[in-house]
């Protein structure tokens, strides 16, 4: 036979797309069409009802960027439609192509409940069936005027990123606001031929394509194109067939949920996230009263508490879902937040309050992590995931990778403290899946553990601006559930996935380490305010438990409870993967440095309270200490007076010479040279040279930073072959402060910016400090400062959360090659045998690390990220005056690195009072750390203390309370009592022997004798 392929094909395309999909809505009337524009921000659906409305033609523009235009539909179905089903289609200016990114819909009735969403891709509103037409229709349209930040030209800069900047022209302009009739049998027959199309074009050729080729032709030659609802039935006899052969046994298992990825701020503010949760939120809730078997997920209890909040009326729908068993609560977490910068304790507060907020409010518990799209993952997240109750692990992004293909889908994961959870990764590589031929097939012919496993998730529905799961993909997952030459698709809740694929991999392979993003590597940098805010504020808030549970179980002080929770979740809500990675628009980072302040100014007035209440009042000067390390002669979580603390006996010498300065005390010597360079750090101890011979430290540079794309997430690796190395020098002194610190200054200007350093080094120290402000009017740069080591580290090792990670500092494979920027807490450490250096820092998390070899030995180069000058989509990054505050460790290992990088965050502090205090807790052992003391969050007065072993070995000793102890026992990070064995912990006079291994968490629960 002839290959009429193509004709077929084309045929099926034109008619689909010309004939059937307009002739499901083939006769429609204008709705009449009134208006209301709000003049500033949103207002509540019941005042919006009562608003005084004019006439409005469709055509007319609306909106202006962030403008909220309240419509009101009105319409009488005619006589001649009885019988039949209506529905409202409303098209406000739609783009098809950008669901989530653009205007978009919620629909009321005139009672205040709402019906369903309205966006590019769901335009359709239903109207009760008539039974004998001239029924009166009437709905209310919250429009949002949202605009296209990222469109067909993207990462281009744009004032509208804020509503300070954004223009006032209207953007949008309806195209239509109809009353129609909906034909469900042309509306299947679309379905029935799409699904056929996509299925034939992944096959082989073959008796099954030729088959579905012949059953489309015949289709068409069945249907009259005049008259498309009468013959559409007829059409779909002739697909009946081969739309009901039936899949192999062996054919790839699909595991279908409902979703829609809504970023809880990014390309819109998060008051704009909270309508686009009520949105997508009850359209979902009327999909699944259309389809029975439809499940829809949705993570991150932020969201729901927003609209719990602010739409009661969406709240009440997703709480009776939710209840069914329908409507599914995933993640656990407060929101899907990075999980690279956030600190410890931040990552247990996210698994903390999301379930809390689960178990109150739906009286469910997530039972796996949720984090389709956050940028890389933390190697210490296995540990914290199973010590919070989590079984599973499900993450997307890192389909991503520039250069590596991740090479599992179903695995074990395995963290820095040997800690495993079974983690999947979709081989469909997309959390916004449409459930395509092309994307059914992929995932099966991708799936890299099918030699054992049967199937993979795919999380269905419109994404990332919300949106979620259409009617259209409910409908072609019902085609796809048991098709031949298709993969199988059921709707599936993720924890029966997870429980079968467990039992398929009885030895799934193991992947050990962080799992790092091969992109948007410049997210550790971006928007330094936001990241600067956010290590504060954490530190803030752990020393405000600290000292509240201090002063609560010691003085009577009333522990707030709430106040604390509060602040909690806001640090939690702007740990979110586009927020504290600094991709977010202007307006976003603008409210987030300004809840920063606020949180800050909250936290110190809960610290001041309770340090009052301890001390008491009097005019003797007392030392704090909150570091997890004795500082200035006071230990942890204590108060002494300063006229019974030991005097320091160190002094530093400062000279100056044509060369430049030395500055040197008992630990260390520095030299900096008349440029502000550091030239030389000697160790005294072991007579080592730090700066290796030939280069010099402190160096800032300044790179061109135009990534091909996404403009704020990247910086491409080609950034290095452009780089200015800012040697020139406005002015440098030489200081002594009254305790005896001497104190270098140095002042630069280079190309629209300047900067001053102090570089300090104070008695008994042996890390030099360097505070530095800058007045940063840089575009598309990249600033950094180096120091080169003359230290032959094979591998750096960087803190993470309750611990380290070390990283090779060769690029032998493609894989090391990549990593050539990476991640760090508190510090980053170059060490060979005997010695070694490391940097540590007050808000910077990005650096990179080269090695050089020459005939004076190798050189390990670190330099850390400061500031960074992308466009988009905040066209004024990092702009304006920004602060650092780094040191060098000179003669450091990980002990001593950790506890400068610890002290370094930790502010001293002095007030006068009556008297000092000894610490609530106190812990013994080498290498374990004080993590967090607070009082459980249950509210019933029980202390919870928290530490984990630092130095990456075994580590034993004994954890504290220095009050009288009923019971002690071992809890979970979610504060819950563990069953057996391991929840219990024996106390004598409240201390308690503990023995941890690597990097292990331990958290205790303490009931006090009052």
């Amino acid at each position: 036979m002839h290959d009429d392929i193509p004709l077929t094909l084309g045929r099926v395309k034109r008619v689909l797309e010309e004939r059937i999909r307009p002739a499901i809505h083939p006769v429609s009337i204008p709705l009449v069409i009134d208006w209301h524009e709000l003049p500033g921000e949103p207002i509540a659906p019941a005042d919006a009802l009562g608003l005084e409305y004019t006439d409005y033609q469709v055509g007319t523009p609306w909106g202006a960027a962030w403008g909220t235009t309240w419509f009101r539909l009105r319409g009488t179905v005619p006589s001649s439609w009885a019988g039949k089903r209506v529905e409202a289609l409303v098209d406000l200016g739609f783009d098809q192509t950008l669901t989530g990114f653009q205007c978009e819909g919620l629909v009321y009735r005139g009672n205040g409940t709402t019906v369903k969403a309205i966006n590019p891709r769901n335009q359709w509103i239903p109207v009760a069936d008539p039974a004998a037409g001239e029924e009166s229709v009437e709905y209310f349209l919250e429009a949002a005027a949202n605009p296209v930040l990222l469109g067909h030209h993207p990462f281009q800069p744009t004032a509208e990123g804020d509503i300070r900047t954004s223009s006032s022209r209207k953007i949008y302009a309806t195209r239509r606001m109809d009353l129609a009739i909906f034909e469900p049998e042309v509306h299947e027959l679309a379905l029935d031929l799409e699904v056929l199309l996509e299925l034939q074009a992944e096959l082989p050729q073959g008796p099954r394509r030729m088959r579905i080729l012949q059953a489309m032709d015949n289709a068409l030659d069945g249907l009259d194109l005049q008259h498309i609802t009468e013959t559409a039935p007829d059409a779909r006899t002739e697909l009946v067939e081969v739309l009901s052969r039936r899949a192999d046994e062996s054919t790839h298992r699909i595991s279908a949920v409902g979703h829609s990825h809504i970023d809880s701020a990014w390309l819109w503010p998060l008051r704009e996230t909270i309508r686009k949760v009520a949105r997508t939120c009850s359209s979902m809730v009327e999909m699944l009263g259309i389809d029975e078997d439809f499940l829809y997920g949705m993570s991150s209890a932020q969201q729901y508490a927003w609209i719990k909040e602010h739409r009661p009326e969406v709240y009440d729908k997703v709480k009776q879902a939710v209840a069914s068993g329908r409507f599914l609560p995933l993640g656990g977490m407060w929101v899907e937040s990075d999980t690279v910068m956030p600190s410890g304790e931040s990552l247990v507060r996210q698994f903390h309050y999301g379930q809390k907020f689960f178990r109150e409010e739906f009286g469910v518990r997530s039972a796996g992590v949720w984090l389709p799209d956050s940028f890389g993952y933390s190697p210490a997240l296995p540990q914290l995931m199973r010590r919070a109750g989590f079984g599973w692990f499900f993450t997307q992004k890192i389909s991503w990778n520039q250069q590596n293909t991740f090479p599992h889908h179903s695995f074990l994961w395995e963290g820095i403290d040997g800690s495993r959870v079974f983690s999947h990764f979709p081989p469909m590589d997309t959390y916004n899946s449409q459930l395509s031929g092309e994307e059914v097939a992929r995932a099966a012919r991708q799936f890299r553990e099918s030699r054992h496993a049967t199937g993979s998730i795919a999380a269905v529905g419109w994404g990332d601006g919300g949106g979620g799961t259409t009617r259209e993909m409910t409908g072609k997952a019902r085609r796809l559930a048991d098709l031949e030459g298709s993969p199988t698709v059921r709707w599936e809740h993720p924890d029966a996935f997870f429980a079968r694929a467990k039992a398929e991999l009885e030895n799934p392979p193991v992947w050990v380490g962080e799992l790092y993003l091969e992109l948007h590597r410049a997210t550790l940098t971006s928007q330094h305010r936001t990241k600067q805010g956010n290590r504060r504020t954490e530190q803030l808030l752990v020393e405000a438990e600290l000292w509240s549970a201090t002063a609560a179980i010691s003085s009577g002080f009333a522990y707030p409870y709430a106040e604390i929770d509060a602040l909690w979740k806001q640090v939690l809500l702007q740990q979110f993967h586009d927020i504290l990675p600094g991709t977010s628009i202007a307006w976003v980072h603008r409210e987030v440095v300004a809840e920063y302040a606020r949180v800050t100014q909250g936290a110190e007035a809960i610290i001041a309270a309770a340090q009052a209440a301890l001390v008491g009042t009097g005019d003797t000067t007392i030392t704090l200490n909150a570091a997890p390390f004795t500082r200035s002669g006071v230990r942890t979580g204590a108060g002494a007076a300063v006229a019974d603390l030991a005097p320091v006996t160190d002094t530093v010498t400062a000279t100056e010479s044509p060369e430049g300065f030395v500055l040197s005390n008992e630990l260390v010597t520095v030299a900096i040279s008349r440029e502000g360079l550091i030239t030389s750090a000697i160790d005294h101890l072991s007579g080592r040279e730090t700066i290796s011979v030939g280069t010099a430290a402190n160096l800032l540079q300044m790179h061109q930073d135009l990534p091909n794309k996404w403009d704020a997430w990247d910086v491409d690796k080609y950034y290095r072959n452009q780089v200015t190395d800012l040697r020139g020098l406005d002015a440098i002194t030489l200081a002594t402060d009254a305790d005896g610190t001497a104190r270098v200054i140095i002042e630069r200007s280079f190309s629209a910016s300047t900067l001053r350093q102090d570089l300090t080094l104070a008695p008994g120290s042996r890390v030099l400090q360097i505070e530095q402000t800058t007045d940063w009017h840089e575009t598309e740069k990249f600033l950094k400062v180096a120091f080169p080591f003359d230290i032959r580290a094979e591998q750096v090792i960087a803190e993470t959360q309750f611990g380290f990670h070390k990283r090779p500092t060769h690029v032998n494979t493609s894989w090391e090659a990549a990593k050539f920027e990476t991640s760090m807490h508190r510090f980053v450490l170059a060490e060979e045998p005997g010695f070694g250096a490391a940097l540590v820092n007050d808000s910077i998390y990005g650096f990179d690390v080269t090695r050089d070899s020459t005939e004076a030995g190798v050189t390990t180069n670190v330099r850390l990220s400061l500031l960074r000058a992308p466009r988009f989509p905040d066209p004024e990054t990092d702009q304006g005056l920004q602060s650092h505050r780094y040191g060098l460790v000179i003669g450091a290992d990980i002990a001593t690195a950790t506890e400068a990088g610890a002290l370094m965050n930790s502010a001293e502090r002095t007030l006068t009072g009556a008297h000092g205090f000894e610490p609530l807790v106190s812990v013994e052992g080498t290498g374990i750390l004080l993590s967090s003391v607070k009082l459980a969050g249950d509210r019933s007065g029980d202390l919870v203390v928290r530490v984990y072993e630092s130095l990456g070995r075994r580590a034993a000793g004994t954890v504290n309370v220095h009050r009288p102890v009923e019971w002690a026992s071992v809890i979970t990070l979610l504060e819950d009592p563990i069953e057996g064995p391991g929840g219990m912990a024996e106390h004598t006079d409240g201390s308690v022997a503990i023995a941890l291994t690597a990097f292990e968490v331990r958290t205790l629960r303490f009931s006090l004798i009052r």
